[in-house]
């Protein structure tokens, strides 16, 4: 499927403004890896449409030369999504990066691809809405789309899928759809939305997207609270939800990450298991979910609960969460970062982790757990030297073993970072024969299979061909 013709390059060319077809060595080694520890592959050209209707022409072009198309918006998935292992095509979205529309009365707006989350929430702020995604990295919006992200505010406001009011796709024949409408509910059709949401560029490519937005909180408290396990902590956000207390953001940090936390950040948190919290709504409100939360607490035994009211309180501990990822670099030079994340039942979270740590411990050498606790979401973050392959098998066989932990506790082997190249071998075990469907539906979609190849899914039909 790798193509360099001189015929596709000429239509390529044909087709767009010089500065827009790249065969840069540079620009093809910063489209060749994404944030994942998976090995880099270059493409053999990087192109930079600016509309739906320029993107329909060039996947015309590698349709009509049976070339594989990679989709990429700021290359920082976790699972090789954006490796182009087939070379090709690879098609950048960082020039489709507008807001089109803002819709405050229907509480929706209108975005291409390349729209960042923060660049979204800054033109959000003057209409008083905002985004509610949060995954961390400052990701464009059509790869979260892409990748169904999610993050540390999915307790309350839910996943990318479920902000999606509608997608504009375009297929891998070069036709263009819209899954959706602006009607709040639909009981028309199949819902496409959810079929295009976590299809990881397979199915097609996005090149517009009608989301949900929120009214901005009129208060915001966040908080910390110290644990003397990892079970207490699990339990006492357990207690949390099941008293109906309407919580924002709910996030695990183990002991070992606390400690990566003040070591990168300064700070003097204590080095136990900490949950970091936050909560929405007004004033009158709020004091009393924070005083009932601390009750909860309490009871299972917290060994400390700080608040926060103002922005740079909680800016400050919000960044310790965030910043998690650089502290572990920070504090592991000449070793990698290798993430990997699984989600299970509430009721198994606290099992799960402690079968993660355990395994950590028997590694020797630096990793953490964290979490997005509230919705059963768990983080392993490893630092590995790249370089040692005795190493990297260690690793290999730590994010399997809680993996299959995870499905053997009715999880799975994904919560939020997605398949990609990475998870591809769990997904027989997790789907059983829902995964054929899958692959039906990806021949069916993408017969050339050209659509960002061999991730996610297999395609069937080249295999019963060959058979």
């Amino acid at each position: 499927m790798k193509t360099s013709s001189n015929s596709f390059l000429y239509e390529l060319r044909n087709l767009l403004r010089e500065d827009q077809v790249s065969t840069n060595e540079t620009i093809l080694d910063h489209h060749s890896k994404d944030e994942s520890y998976h090995k880099a592959s270059r493409p053999d050209v990087v192109v930079f449409p600016e509309s739906t209707e320029e993107v329909q022409a060039i996947i015309k072009i590698a349709d009509a030369h049976h070339t594989a198309v990679t989709p990429f918006g700021l290359g920082s998935s976790l699972e090789g999504h954006a490796i182009p292992y087939n070379q090709g095509l690879t098609i950048d979205f960082s020039s489709m990066n507008q807001v089109l529309e803002v819709r405050e009365k229907d509480f929706l707006v209108r975005v291409q691809p390349g729209v960042t989350r923060s660049q979204l929430n800054e033109k959000l702020k003057k209409h008083g809405l905002f985004f509610s995604v949060d995954p961390g990295a400052d990701a464009t919006l059509g790869g979260m789309a892409a990748t169904n992200a999610s993050g540390t505010t999915s307790v309350k406001y839910g996943v990318m899928r479920d902000q999606v009011q509608s997608l504009e796709v375009v297929s891998p024949d070069g036709k263009v759809i819209h899954t959706g409408n602006l009607a709040r509910k639909s009981s028309s059709g199949l819902h496409l939305n959810s079929l295009y949401v976590g299809s990881e560029g397979t199915l097609g490519c996005i090149t517009e997207l009608t989301l949900r937005v929120y009214g901005i909180p009129e208060q915001i408290v966040a908080g910390r609270a110290s644990f003397p396990s990892v079970d207490h902590a699990v339990e006492a956000v357990v207690s949390i939800l099941q008293a109906g207390i309407p919580i924002a953001r709910v996030e695990l940090v183990d002991e070992s990450s606390i400690r990566q936390v003040n070591s990168f950040n300064g700070t003097d948190y204590k080095e136990k298991p900490t949950l970091f919290l936050e909560f929405h709504g007004n004033e009158a409100g709020l004091n009393q979910d924070v005083d009932f939360a601390k009750d909860i607490v309490a009871d299972h035994d917290c060994e400390g609960i700080q608040f926060e009211g103002d922005s740079a309180g909680r800016n400050k501990l919000w960044e310790a969460r965030h910043n998690l990822a650089y502290a572990y670099i920070h504090g592991n030079p000449g070793r990698s970062l290798m993430v990997t994340d699984v989600c299970v039942p509430l009721s198994e979270l606290a099992g799960a982790i402690k079968y993660g740590r355990e395994n950590i411990e028997t590694l020797g050498f630096e990793a953490g757990i964290l979490g997005h606790v509230g919705d059963g979401n768990y983080h392993a973050l490893l630092m590995v030297d790249a370089n040692d392959s005795e190493e990297m098998k260690r690793a290999e066989r730590f994010n399997e073993a809680i993996v299959e932990d995870a499905l053997s506790r009715g999880g799975t082997c994904t919560g939020e970072h997605g398949v990609g190249l990475g998870k591809m071998k769990y997904m027989e075990k997790e789907h059983g024969d829902a995964l054929h469907v899958m692959e039906s539906i990806k021949d069916s979609l993408d017969p050339k299979g050209i659509m960002n190849p061999d991730k996610l899914v297999h395609k069937r039909r080249q295999e019963n061909e060959n058979t």
